[in-house]
């Protein structure tokens, strides 16, 4: 799939000429036109979705026969390590996150293979959008699948890793052979205690119910029923301070994690809670790797060391975040929050890696507008297998923002849904009546 290195009109080039690399030669001058779409004006939402969720997370374009590894390794808190640095990335890596990655360059093949004989981690550094000469945080990626083979000669290394501890970065040193190596100190989690613990007897523990006895199959109703008497029951403590339960409900981690799974269920109505961390620190880590915010707002979240802030933060993002736009222009609006959906178990938004070693984290949304579609349909190394992908432009500046996908078979659900990539927009955030004496007003629950 085409590659994009930020955007704007010196990058169409690169996107057409990674595009007719893919396609047969006599096709070539067929894929230069440019289209604009019609669908998304007829476009409907499917009541049901045929796709299987589980082809995006599996990364089968990178190959099956990749050799896997089991276990996992976790560096002691506040602990400072010496982590390799993987070079020539612009992801900004967020814990439990998968990041698949196809690699070319001497330099990066040589320290994988390096990296894989002693604890499989290496470093990705956070790098903002505010142009920051040098990352300040990043996070531990651990490689548990990965493969070697050669392509007209080229050594290529082929990875699936995961994002694992977030750090600070304390110094970065490039040794003789152009690795660079970071001195890091790894950021523990802050479990916070229950907010009314101080004040709760022991003697009416036998009153509070517990998440697990919710029944397994409940309507609407009856699920609403059951959590407003659990809500009751978990904050009758709160009688004998001077603050009235809601404002317990804040910082207390089973309510923010409701709150946002009904923000989820809107985005998709088939989110079954069973596939979602039940623990508040992974929960909050699987929500910000689906919001399709900009790097600044992510390095928010990845500096946050509490899981209840976090998902504090994530509400506030969610509730006030109406649409997205094109990052070059800023004014031309792309879609709305109402057509996010998932189409991985993974969530709405997931990083995929393009044949020339691009990573994109690409959201899912039914309906994309102001867009031109450049070149025809493709299914070669396609991300969702049964669909084709299209390149999709701003029809305003030309930035590539991310492809259109159409399904080869009649039978597969969604028809046609859009791809568009994180690095390409930007969340589109009114000011609230508070906000007008910060600028841009960017800054959520801090």
């Amino acid at each position: 799939m085409a590659d994009e290195r930020g955007g704007g009109e010196n990058n169409i080039n690169d996107n057409m000429g990674n595009q007719l690399q893919l396609l047969p030669e006599e096709e070539e001058e067929e894929d230069d036109m440019e289209t604009e779409d019609r669908d998304s004006e007829e476009a409907e939402k499917p009541n049901i979705i045929t796709f299987d969720p589980s082809l995006p997370t599996s990364h089968a374009y990178l190959g099956s026969d990749m050799e896997e590894f089991h276990g996992r390794t976790v560096h002691d808190d506040d602990s400072c390590q010496t982590i390799p640095v993987l070079p020539h990335t612009a992801v900004m890596l967020v814990p439990g996150q998968t990041l698949p990655l196809q690699l070319f360059r001497p330099q990066e093949v040589s320290m994988m293979r390096s990296v894989i004989q002693r604890d499989r981690t290496f470093a990705v550094l956070a790098h903002s959008d505010a142009g920051e000469p040098e990352a300040e945080f990043g996070t531990t990626a651990e490689i548990y699948a990965y493969r070697e083979e050669q392509e007209y000669g080229i050594e290529t290394v082929k990875v699936k890793a995961v994002g694992r501890q977030r750090f600070k970065v304390h110094e970065i040193r490039t040794q003789a052979d152009g690795i660079r190596q970071a001195k890091v100190q790894i950021l523990p989690e802050r479990i916070l205690p229950d907010p009314l613990s101080a004040v709760q007897l022991t003697s009416l523990s036998r009153l509070h119910m517990h998440p697990s006895s919710k029944p397994p199959t409940q309507s609407c109703k009856q699920a609403q029923c059951w959590w407003n008497n659990y809500q009751q029951r978990k904050f009758h403590c709160a009688s004998l301070t001077p603050w009235p339960p809601w404002v317990y409900a804040l910082y207390d981690s089973e309510s923010l994690m409701n709150r946002v799974k009904k923000q989820l269920h809107e985005w998709d109505e088939n989110l079954k809670d069973d596939s979602l961390p039940t623990n508040a620190v992974d929960f909050s880590y699987r929500v910000a790797a689906c919001l399709p915010i900009d790097d600044a707002l992510r390095l928010q979240l990845l500096k946050i060391g509490s899981a209840i802030q976090r998902l504090r933060c994530e509400l506030d993002i969610m509730d006030r975040c109406t649409s997205l736009c094109c990052k070059q222009c800023q004014d031309t609006e792309i879609t709305t929050k109402n057509e996010i959906f998932s189409l991985s178990l993974y969530g709405p938004m997931a990083a995929y890696v393009n044949p020339h070693g691009y990573v994109h984290e690409t959201l899912t949304v039914y309906k994309a507008n102001n867009l031109n579609l450049v070149g025809r349909p493709s299914t070669l190394h396609s991300w969702f297998p049964g669909y084709a992908w299209t390149i999709a432009q701003c029809r305003t500046c030309g930035s590539h923002m991310g492809w259109k996908f159409t399904a080869t078979k009649k039978d597969l659900s969604p028809p046609r849904f859009w791809g568009l990539t994180r690095s390409a927009m930007l969340p589109r955030i009114p000011q609230g009546d508070g906000d007008e004496g910060r600028e841009g007003s960017r800054l959520f629950c801090l």
